[in-house]
C-alpha cells in the first residue's frame, strides 16, 4: 500500500495530518515488538530459573552497568550553552542527562577496549 501510494503522496498528507496510510504498519510494529519483548523476558525468566546459578552473575553485570550509570550522572554537569532541536531550547535536566549518556557510552568503551586487550593478552602468554 506505501509503495502504491508513494513517499511524496504519503507526506503531502501526512503534513495535512492523514496518517492512515502509515498507521496499519505502524501498528504492526508496535504488536510485534511487543511479541518480541515478550519472549525475550519470558525466556530470560525461564533461563534464570532453570539455571539458578547464573543469577549471581546476571545481577553482578546489572549492577556494575547500573553503577556505570550512576557515576556518569554524577559526574555530568549541566552545559551553561544553549541547545535548540525544533526551535525548542533543551533544558537543564535534558543536558544533564545527555550529558551522562555520553559519558557512560565513553566509559563502557574504554572498559570494553581493555577488556579485549587482556584477552588478547591473556591468549598470548599461554
Amino acid at each position: 500500500m506505501i509503495i502504491a501510494t508513494g513517499d511524496d503522496a504519503i507526506k503531502a498528507a501526512a503534513l495535512e495530518g492523514d496518517t492512515s496510510a502509515v498507521d496499519p504498519i505502524a501498528l504492526t510494529a508496535y504488536v510485534i515488538l511487543g511479541l518480541v519483548l515478550v519472549f525475550v523476558v519470558f525466556f530470560v525468566l525461564q533461563n534464570l530459573i532453570t539455571h539458578p546459578h547464573t543469577l549471581k552473575t546476571t545481577l553482578i553485570g546489572a549492577g556494575a552497568f547500573f553503577a556505570v550509570l550512576l557515576i556518569a550522572y554524577m559526574v555530568s554537569g549541566g552545559d551553561t550553552h544553549a541547545y535548540y532541536y525544533n526551535n525548542i531550547q533543551a533544558t537543564d535536566g535534558e543536558s544533564h542527562m545527555v550529558g551522562a549518556g555520553l559519558i557512560a557510552f565513553y566509559i563502557l568503551i574504554v572498559v570494553a577496549a581493555l577488556a579485549m586487550l587482556l584477552s588478547g593478552a591473556k591468549k598470548m602468554i599461554k
